[in-house]
């Protein structure tokens, strides 16, 4: 059964925070494009801004999901927390004197919901990353109700690292309708060996391996992956 067939798309969850899972969910918006779905990215915080040639302040997550969503400049929000200090989300709010809260993360959900028939949420770090005092990156989960995709880190500690997200995942009765492998810069030595290991302790759907981006396709410092990056991500991973 196709997953998404049941669902208005997905939320993406990573085993740390620069494993992949905006490359991922980039990448999954073309793929969602392709079968002939409105597909859009969004996600509840960001946190790290930088100027643009023009002045403006941007986000480098948030510029990879507009280029996938084919989106001009400034014409929808996707996102309702945009924060300036690359550091964890809670903390920057914190200092800026903002409270970041579910309700509000929901509510822009809903809005962007209705003007498309798939929306990918991407988180903010790991699955557990603190929103506020009392929640976290997966009660947003939670709250969204979305199937869950786990994007892997393909580096030394990633075993360790996904199997306690996976297991926080079953805790809190989430679906989790794949998770991808992906190699960051360079490949990690027993890549394969090590991505049987996880095929053998997680029973959901392995949906590929991204290998390393090649050199004209690496992301630029201060600045979002190219539709090239994306559409090459793309061809390596399979929706669920």
């Amino acid at each position: 059964m196709n997953t998404f067939n049941q669902h208005t798309g997905f939320f993406i969850t990573g085993t740390d925070t620069e494993v992949g899972k905006t490359l991922v969910s980039a990448a999954l918006i073309l793929k969602l494009k392709e079968v002939g779905k409105n597909a859009v990215g969004f996600k509840p915080v960001v946190a790290g801004t930088y100027s643009s040639a023009d002045g403006r302040e941007l986000n480098e997550d948030l510029e990879a999901l507009r280029i996938a969503s084919n989106l001009e400049q400034g014409s929808i929000d996707l996102c309702p927390y945009i924060l300036s200090n690359p550091a964890a989300p809670h903390l920057v709010a914190q200092a800026q004197g903002i409270e970041l809260n579910i309700g509000v993360i929901t509510q822009a959900f809903q809005n962007i919901s209705e003007k498309f028939n798939a929306v990918v949420v991407e988180g903010a770090g790991g699955f557990l990353v603190p929103l506020n005092d009392r929640e976290d990156l997966g009660d947003i989960a939670m709250a969204l109700g979305l199937p869950v995709i786990l994007v892997v880190g393909m580096r030394l500690g990633c075993i360790n690292h996904a199997l306690l997200t996976y297991e926080a995942l079953k805790i809190r009765n989430l679906h989790l309708a794949g998770w991808v492998a992906n190699t960051l810069s360079d490949e990690m030595p027993l890549l394969q060996e090590n991505i049987e290991t996880l095929k053998s302790r997680i029973s959901e759907p392995y949906l590929g391996t991204i290998p390393p981006l090649p050199a004209k396709l690496q992301k630029p410092v201060n600045g979002p992956y190219s539709l090239d990056a994306l559409r090459f991500a793309a061809e390596h991973i399979k929706l669920p």
